[in-house]
């Protein structure tokens, strides 16, 4: 069912998911801290500019990538 581009993908997002907290873990609380204190409203623009993002890229990749 799922093709070698499901895991590769759920490979490379933990990756990135997980750079952070390894690179620099100080920076990534101080970060947090910050957004905890973000409003709703501004958080759900952020995450809807990620989503539409996300879909951009994997529709340029799929369609120009090779």
């Amino acid at each position: 069912m799922f093709d070698g581009y499901f895991f590769t993908v759920a490979g490379l997002i933990c990756f990135f998911e997980g750079l952070p907290y390894l690179a620099s873990p100080d920076h990534l609380k101080a970060w947090l801290l910050k957004v905890c204190s973000m409003p709703n409203r501004h958080l759900r623009l952020l995450g809807g500019a990620m989503m539409v993002l996300g879909l951009l890229l994997v529709y340029w990749g799929r369609h120009h990538g090779g």
